[in-house]
């Protein structure tokens, strides 16, 4: 299969239907893909029973508590950002902020998975805005381009304000209104013309 274009940079919405109940309404990030498969974040789904100042704590990241609890980095949501590896963590994070493991995805966005980017975000010399994940998405060789054909999920441009500045509940609806869908008139059945 040949194809002529990689959805990096793109956010996945998931349509009524999905069948994988998981992704039910899931936006995902799509941070790497290529003819071998893909990788995204969940970025509107809250990890369970952990808090960013849990997660320091256990990797022993030493940080200030009055300062963090002051700061945007004290009340950030983990996301869940998937169903593999969920106890590794990974921060999708505007690019103002970039060390020699840094994946850059856009002109915009980067991804980091390393503890020091942590402990950055808790001294508040990270990156301006950023998504911590415990997780991933993953699709294996046209295993998404097969879903998407199947009408499983829609894709779109990110823009910063729907990945850092947009509710967890609120970034399905805005994304595809983005796309000018009415989410009212959509069905949960699909099919073939």
């Amino acid at each position: 299969m040949i194809k002529e274009t990689y959805l990096d940079g793109q956010l996945l919405l998931a349509m009524p239907g999905m069948t994988d109940p998981r992704f039910d309404r899931s936006v995902i990030y799509i941070c790497s893909h290529s003819d071998d498969g893909a990788m995204g974040l969940v970025i509107n789904s809250a990890a369970a029973n952990i808090d960013f100042p849990g997660l320091l704590d256990q990797l022993d990241v030493v940080y200030d508590a009055e300062y963090l609890s002051a700061g945007f980095a004290g009340t950030a949501i983990l996301h869940a950002g998937g169903p593999v590896e969920i106890g590794r963590g990974f921060i999708l994070h505007t690019a103002d902020y970039v060390q020699d493991s840094t994946m850059i995805i856009s002109e915009t966005i980067a991804l980091t998975a390393t503890v020091d980017i942590l402990a950055a975000i808790a001294r508040g010399s990270g990156p301006g805005d950023f998504i911590v994940a415990l997780g991933y998405t993953g699709w294996g060789r046209g295993q998404l381009e097969e879903e998407i054909t199947r009408n499983s999920w829609l894709n779109i441009e990110a823009d910063e304000e729907l990945l850092f500045h947009t509710d967890l509940d609120l970034k399905w609806p805005r994304a595809m209104a983005k796309l000018g869908i009415d989410i009212t008139m959509l069905s949960a059945h699909s099919g073939n013309a």
